[in-house]
């Protein structure tokens, strides 16, 4: 379990107080939670006066389902400046989660800047030099939130929905979400959200051509009753030619479809990022520990949501997968 120090929230309001050259980054592929933070928390720092730009590894353009979301402060990282005083990695456990962006945390601190890490996973390795990690809050946007409020910032409409895009996501709708977690959701939709348009352009509306590449990959899934534990582990292949011709957000969706199968504790999906790599999603109902699962494999993640980048076959990640969630911890 990752606890949040006493000093930790106070050592980043001070950061941001002081902030005037900001760059801050979601992980690679970024999804609701990460980019929604970093636009939330951009907004208000460029309101307070700082030069601010929001950036991530890849791809080289906003998902579109994203796109709502920015007020136009997203850059594409090769138009980053070589350093900044204040980084920001936001919803990242490691530097390895900013891609080829992460060596840019060595070169801050090289050169003297902070690197401030504000993230929800319990995997998150504290490589900042200031570190605002709680595992309790369901989303980055949560401890984001509490920043702004420690800032006394108000809290406007297009802040409010990149946070709310963030909770709603991470959250699986708010079925895995706490009370106070509601209460916040509250606050947000006072400050003006519409939470039908947001939920829908982030997580529910796809294109017709996310159907044909559905039916195809579903109709290669498999299901192993004996694997995870005996509690069973449901599984897809989403290949390059697969996913040629839809968005990342429908590759991405793959593991939604997977992990509503009953039979299975475990899904997992394997989605293909190079000649023989394999980009693994796993996620968990309620009893087995998938982030041990995802550590051991070099990945990480939470306990019922986590993921690994496998090298070799899509048959030789799955053993890998399976000989890992053998070992995994119950909850």
């Amino acid at each position: 379990m990752t606890t949040l120090a006493l000093d930790d929230l106070p050592r980043a309001v001070a950061l941001l107080r002081e902030a005037t050259d900001v760059t801050l980054l979601a992980h690679v592929r970024p999804d609701a939670d990460a980019l929604g933070s970093a636009l939330a928390l951009a907004q208000v720092l460029r309101r307070r006066g700082a030069t601010v730009r929001v950036s991530f590894a890849e791809p080289a353009t906003v998902p579109e389902s994203l796109r709502g979301l920015d007020p136009g402060l997203w850059i594409p990282a090769t138009e980053l400046p070589e350093s900044e005083p204040l980084l920001i990695a936001l919803d990242s456990a490691s530097p390895a989660r900013l891609g080829s962006l992460g060596e840019r945390v060595g070169v801050v601190k090289r050169a003297g800047g902070r690197v401030l890490v504000v993230d929800h996973h319990a995997s998150n390795t504290r490589y900042g030099t200031d570190n605002l990690v709680d595992d309790t809050a369901e989303a980055t946007a949560v401890l984001v939130l509490r920043l702004i409020d420690e800032l006394g910032e108000e809290l406007d409409e297009p802040v409010a929905r990149c946070l709310y895009a963030g909770l709603v996501t991470d959250t699986g709708g708010f079925r895995r979400a706490t009370p106070e977690t509601h209460r916040l959701a509250g606050r947000l939709l006072a400050a003006g959200v519409d939470p039908d348009r947001v939920a829908r352009e982030v997580a529910e509306e796809r294109p017709f051509g996310w159907l044909p590449m559905l039916a195809g990959v579903l109709a290669g899934a498999g299901l192993d009753t004996g694997a995870a534990r005996g509690l069973g582990l449901a599984h897809a292949v989403v290949t390059d030619q697969d996913a040629a011709g839809v968005r990342l957000e429908e590759v991405e969706s793959v593991i939604d479809v997977v992990r509503s199968v009953r039979e299975a504790e475990v899904a997992a999906v394997f989605k293909q990022s190079g000649t023989a790599q394999w980009t693994v999603s796993l996620r968990a109902k309620s009893r087995i520990d998938v982030s041990a699962a995802a550590r051991a494999l070099g990945g990480g993640g939470h306990r019922l949501a986590a993921g690994c980048t496998l090298d070799g076959t899509a048959e030789q990640a799955l053993e890998q997968v399976r000989g890992a969630l053998a070992e995994a911890p119950l909850l």
